[in-house]
């Protein structure tokens, strides 16, 4: 049967190598599955999957209203709060899919509250103006500047357009006790979910945060969920020779000890961008603590080979990649042929995908030989499933890789630092700081 695979041999790492972590490994992982009081705070991710299977039929009711009613639905959010579902809707639908959501009777999903661009919210203004909107918020506390501001926005224009049933067009999912937006949901009415108290916003794809909108999306949710609770089973075990997020995180925690600062994530399909980008703020936020912990940048191939190409191939060797390869595309496209004079004549036969997959096996070589090592992450498609399975093993993979780097994966304090300078520069109470 087909599966995710993980592959590191071109990484110049042995398996005997990665065995040495093994007792180390043991001890954290046991942590993980039987944690104490204090760390299970954090810890719902590891089950979700699990308690949220039974609530895709819900969603899918919402979701099947939502369309009903929308041609459009804004994704506020950021961070956590918006890429996980950012991700796993740009990595199934079709490229292009907003341009065809109404021929297809489907919903154009954009997404605001990620920036304070005044551009951004202006042109998204101006693009569905004229179309019948529902709005997603996403926010524990609800007061996250960036969110609250795009809210207060769309709020604002949808009590204008649609009077009191503005309130049946926006839905909240936030936290279940407290916080700026519960307490506006609850005076206004909102279709409110809940956000786990020990799930963090990194972690929170696989609950309402990235549900709602991924169902919205006309995903499979069920697919998606099935995926991770695979999973979850096959990386239940602390073995190094079955476990490939403990393979992964073991592999980094070499590198790192080698002087490897960066690590690049990079694909050879498009469309895995902005899992790239959820990925970046799952290992940035949970690793990058005391001084410690791999840089993470994302990188479209075959398209920035030809930006950053030459750095990787000859520049300073502190890095190394992790390849995302999805090793059959849903539609391939044979090259045309005939005489063109364009010499491509040696690609008569051949399909699109043929050459995406050379470029791949070309570049892992050159730059595995260039003293660039690289590990690869082998998807047999680019389904929910997959998705679902390498979602779950990147996460297990970050808790295991932040640990043995001996910080905390589950805080972020660095990130209050800027919000302080800016709050004061905006004359606010700095005990209200969220």
């Amino acid at each position: 049967m087909e599966n995710l695979s993980f592959d590191f041999n071109y990484s110049g790492v042995s398996r005997e190598d990665i065995l040495i972590y093994q007792e180390k490994v043991n001890q954290i992982h046991d942590r993980l599955e039987t944690p104490n009081e204090e760390d299970s705070k954090y810890l719902g991710w590891l089950t979700s999957p699990n308690e949220y299977l039974g609530w895709v039929e819900f969603f899918n009711r919402v979701a099947e209203n939502i369309r009903q009613t929308s041609q459009v639905l804004i994704v506020i959010g950021i961070g956590g709060s918006y890429l996980g579902a950012r991700a796993v809707i740009e990595a199934i639908r079709a490229n292009f899919a907003n341009d065809s959501a109404e021929q297809n009777n489907s919903v154009q999903v954009y997404f605001a509250g990620n920036n304070l661009n005044s551009n951004y919210l202006y042109d998204l203004t101006e693009l569905t103006k004229d179309k019948s909107v529902s709005i997603i918020v996403a926010s524990k506390s609800g007061s996250t500047l960036e969110s609250a501001v795009a809210f207060r926005h769309f709020r604002s224009i949808l009590e204008n357009k649609y009077g009191s049933n503005a309130r049946e067009r926006i839905y909240i999912v936030t936290d279940k006790e407290d916080g700026v937006l519960k307490n506006i949901a609850d005076k206004e009415g909102y279709a409110t979910f809940s956000i786990p108290k020990n799930i963090g916003g990194r972690f929170s794809v696989l609950t309402p945060v990235g549900l709602l909108p991924i169902t919205t999306a006309g995903i499979n949710a069920t697919e998606l969920l099935k995926g991770a609770i695979d999973a979850k089973a096959e990386l239940s075990s602390s073995n190094l020779n079955t476990n490939i997020a403990y393979q992964y995180a073991v592999i980094r925690n070499i590198f790192y000890s080698q002087g490897k600062s960066t690590e690049l994530l990079a694909n050879y399909e498009p469309k895995l961008h902005f899992f790239g980008e959820w990925w970046k703020q799952l290992f940035a936020e949970s690793e990058g603590k005391n001084e410690k912990g791999l840089f993470p940048v994302c990188l479209d191939f075959t398209t920035d080979l030809h930006s950053m190409g030459q750095f990787i191939q000859d520049g300073p060797k502190n890095m190394f990649e992790t390849i995302i390869r999805v090793e059959s595309p849903y539609r391939d496209i044979l090259i045309v042929e005939g005489n063109f004079e364009d010499g491509l004549e040696y690609l008569h036969g051949k399909t699109l995908d043929f050459l995406n997959q050379q470029a791949f096996l070309g570049t892992l070589k050159a730059h595995s030989e260039g003293g660039v090592p690289n590990l690869v992450f082998n998807l047999p498609v680019l389904s929910p499933y997959f998705l679902g399975k390498l979602i779950y093993t990147f996460e297990k993979a970050c808790a295991m890789s932040a640990y043995l780097l001996e910080v905390n994966p589950f805080d972020q304090p660095g990130v209050e630092s800027y919000k302080k300078q800016m709050y004061s520069l905006l004359e606010k109470d700095s005990g209200q700081i969220c």
